[in-house]
């Protein structure tokens, strides 16, 4: 059976990972006959939404502690992720991707990634077991892979700019289907950078883990 790790960015679109995306992710790896384990890193998130009224609150909280609440208490220290253990790694989308595994939200092409997201990753491609990147990770591709690894984000042109400035190759894709670059062992989907609808995030996520599956 085919295991694969999911690291999650916190808990919440606008300020953590995107909710319906990681379980969606979840799902469809369990649906496929794999099993799956979740790892955040034990951090403070870069701020807090309140995800009522959209504005920032005096707050601070741990990205691993909030992630948990996604994975049910079923998680671990990004840090102690052994890559031998598992076939192939997921990163859902969600602004934590831009704001707590790097600071990509706000500086763009300029940005830096958190080390140990980048080892993790790295040690991945490394031993050629598949990434699959979804919503706005793929962004973060450039700081990972070799450059002109293709991907996608959707069609956002100015994050499609800053990540090609990164080293990307940049394909448009709509948000129920999926850019596969077969020599790196990428996959992407846009994800909620397009989708309308829960079911409609749910079917490009869907092919992209059934991609990765195949592919490890």
């Amino acid at each position: 059976m085919k295991k694969i790790a999911i690291i999650i960015s916190g808990c919440g679109v606008f300020d953590g990972a995107e909710i319906h995306e990681t379980v969606l992710t979840m799902l469809h790896i369990e649906q496929l006959g794999a099993q799956y384990q979740c790892f955040a890193p034990d951090q403070t998130q870069h701020h807090v939404i309140n995800h009522l009224t959209g504005e920032e609150q005096q707050d601070s909280r741990n990205i691993l502690i909030e992630a948990a609440r996604i994975a049910r208490g079923d998680i671990h220290d990004l840090a102690t992720l052994n890559v031998d253990e598992f076939d192939a790694l997921v990163v859902p989308g969600g602004f934590g991707v831009a704001k707590n595994l790097s600071d990509f939200a706000f500086k763009g092409s300029d940005s830096k990634i958190l080390d140990t997201f980048k080892e993790t990753c790295q040690s991945f491609s490394i031993q050629k077991k598949p990434i699959a990147y979804l919503c706005i990770a793929p962004a973060l591709i450039g700081h990972i892979h070799p450059s002109g690894t293709v991907a996608t984000i959707g069609n956002d042109t100015d994050t499609a700019t800053a990540s090609e400035a990164l080293g990307i190759k940049h394909v448009a894709c709509s948000a129920t289907n999926i850019v596969v670059d077969s020599q790196n062992k990428v996959v992407s989907t846009p994800a909620y950078m397009l989708a309308n609808s829960i079911s409609e995030a749910s079917q490009g996520i869907a092919k992209a883990i059934e991609q990765l599956i195949d592919m490890a």
